[in-house]
């Protein structure tokens, strides 16, 4: 079913777009649109694969008050209803030769018709077990399975039923914030990194730069708030604090949607090439859009999982954090709805 709907949106898509073209007669918008409408087709539409492969027996897993992935719902959220989506972000630099972690993870609940929204951060050290079998920090989730595993793997440990997924990789981020001319942040959270990865501003992969993003308000170009949401160094609050950057740019962008017009498309999908996709379709990311460029900031409402939703503690040799069911579910279910 969710196939063929995609199929009929992108051919009704397809019939209005070829009709717009027949009836304006102008060979010009035709060259203009076409590299966004092939890119589109590319980066939309895929599908969250919810049968996944079944745990190899014996893989540990932590117990933990969760739904069972069978309890997950498959059905969609009806047109006009609240609807969930994992937005992730991966480093998806050369240097890792396709090994593609989520550096970013958030939970987003969306309400039409209140034009209200949550946002929930979700620690990339967060130690759960995953849906591909055993247990690592939540981050790798996508490393075994992509968006698909990243979706089944928070849905099992934390209750919910997620309705979409929106993912982007650096360079993807980073023209996009250059497509709009840039965002405007208030700095909260100062950073300075003596060892930020200098991956993309320099022709070795693994060396290191030092960044400072002072506080105050700042008009920041892609690089620079790549910089301020990836930084992991020098924030007093650690990765909570990097949580707190990374909604902040997000909030940022929302209301570059306000200035957005259809003549923006072309340049805006070209910038995203091969580092954005999403299992929405053209339709659905185009209703979204005045959803996106009408809430209101004191209609976003910001979680962070931090202590004492979430402790230190070592796995395997390594620092993680260790996740608190008892206050992380209650916390969750109050936006997002328990299945």
């Amino acid at each position: 079913m969710r196939r063929h709907h995609v199929r009929r949106n992108r051919f009704l898509l397809g019939f209005v777009i070829a009709l717009g073209f027949v009836l304006s007669g102008a060979i010009g918008t035709v060259a203009y649109f076409m590299p966004a409408i092939v890119t589109a087709f590319q980066d939309t539409g895929h599908t969250i694969i919810r049968d996944l492969p079944t745990p190899t027996p014996g893989a540990s897993a932590s117990a933990a008050p969760r739904a069972s992935a069978s309890a997950v719902p498959t059905a969609e959220a009806a047109p006009g209803q609240p609807f969930t989506v994992l937005l992730l972000g991966s480093d998806n630099d050369a240097k890792f030769g396709g090994t593609v972690l989520t550096q970013s993870m958030i939970l987003a609940r969306v309400n039409p018709k209140t034009r209200q929204v949550v946002m929930e951060s979700i620690p990339r050290d967060l130690w759960v077990p995953l849906s591909s079998g055993g247990s690592a920090k939540i981050d790798a989730a996508y490393l075994h399975g992509g968006a698909s595993a990243s979706v089944a793997t928070v849905e099992e440990n934390f209750g919910i039923h997620i309705d979409h997924y929106a993912w982007i990789g650096l360079l993807g981020l980073v023209n996009l914030i250059n497509q709009v001319g840039g965002v405007d942040v208030v700095a909260t959270n100062p950073v300075m990194d003596d060892f930020y990865p200098a991956d993309l501003s320099g022709k070795d992969p693994y060396a290191y730069e030092r960044v400072a993003v002072l506080p105050g308000p700042q008009h920041m170009t892609g690089m620079q708030a790549l910089m301020y949401v990836r930084s992991r160094h020098g924030d007093l609050r650690s990765d909570f604090g990097r949580s707190q950057r990374q909604q902040q740019v997000l909030l940022a962008l929302r209301a570059k949607a306000k200035l957005l017009g259809i003549a923006d498309l072309p340049d805006i999908a070209t910038a995203m090439a091969n580092d954005f996709s999403t299992d929405m379709s053209i339709s659905e990311i185009a209703s979204l859009l005045p959803i996106a460029s009408s809430v209101q900031l004191q209609n976003v409402k910001q979680v962070i999982l931090a202590s004492p939703y979430t402790v230190p503690g070592e796995k395997i040799n390594e620092s993680v954090l260790l996740p608190n069911w008892n206050l992380i579910l209650p916390e969750t279910h109050q936006y997002f709805p328990a299945v």
